[in-house]
């Protein structure tokens, strides 16, 4: 991995560190294609059973690297090209797929800013831990752009379509207690807490049922487009592979021998 994304893997924990404090850790190129692979290595890697997304320095991701984007949009203009855009289907799209839908859950410790693709990052982890400093902006119509990194679904998935609605059209820096209001944070935690607090929820996912995780997570985003019969069967065909695990065993024999169970995994 290169330098702008740290990737590190211990005791069934996977931590995606962005890594460009200096510049609020903006997505230039190097750091998209990184954290591209890191998160599709999280995802593809069975020892791993959960994922911790942070980021160092005051920032946890302003989205573009704006001075990249217009370097790149006058070399567009001057080619009669118009690949710049093209880095919504080659980074940010895999980036949001893979943390959205890899079978195991995802944390993001906000420790500052998220916006536009920022944004869209800590809205794709199934959990949200947030320094009581931070703040959330959409971004995306303040440079007369439409929503990218998967924050048209998963925005009002969150907070509802009006409210995702007015954050889009009019954009404005959202504090850490508004988004615990909203939906967005799941925890607010003093700055100095949050590495800890996020690194213990992590690790207690890591420890748990996985497969038991990664139906709820399929659950979850089923359940949010679909029918209630449809999503019946869909819990149905879930609950019998979850069942099926070895993980519910032993959670079912801990649970008469009333001790904690240790779980596998699987």
């Amino acid at each position: 991995m290169a330098d702008t994304v740290l990737y590190e893997v211990t005791d069934g924990l996977a931590t995606i560190t962005l890594n460009r404090p200096d510049a609020m850790n903006a997505m230039n190129t190097e750091a998209k294609v990184a954290l591209r692979e890191a998160v599709r290595a999280s995802a593809s890697d069975p020892a791993v059973r959960a994922v911790l997304l942070t980021a160092t320095g005051r920032a946890f991701c302003v989205g573009q690297d704006l001075k990249e984007h217009i370097s790149s949009l006058t070399a567009d203009r001057e080619a009669g090209t118009g690949t710049t855009m093209s880095t919504v289907r080659e980074h940010y799209n895999p980036v949001i797929r893979d943390l959205t839908e890899m079978p195991k859950p995802v944390v993001a410790a906000v420790n500052g800013a998220a916006a536009g693709a920022g944004l869209g990052f800590a809205l794709a982890a199934d959990y949200r831990i947030v320094s009581e400093g931070a703040v959330f902006n959409t971004s995306f119509a303040g440079v007369a752009l439409t929503a990218d990194s998967g924050v048209s679904w998963t925005l009002p998935r969150l907070i509802g379509h009006g409210r995702a609605a007015d954050l889009l059209l009019f954009p404005r820096s959202i504090s850490a207690q508004e988004a615990f209001e909203l939906g967005i944070a799941n925890r607010v935690v003093a700055a100095p807490a949050l590495a800890a607090e996020a690194t213990a929820v992590a690790r207690s996912l890591a420890e748990g049922p996985t497969v038991a995780y990664a139906a709820l997570k399929a659950s979850l985003a089923y359940g949010s487009s679909h029918g209630l019969l449809e999503t019946l069967e869909k819990e149905d065909e879930l609950q019998t592979r979850a069942g099926a695990s070895e993980d519910h065993a032993i959670a079912v024999q801990a649970f008469i021998d009333k001790a904690r169970p240790k779980y596998l995994g699987r």
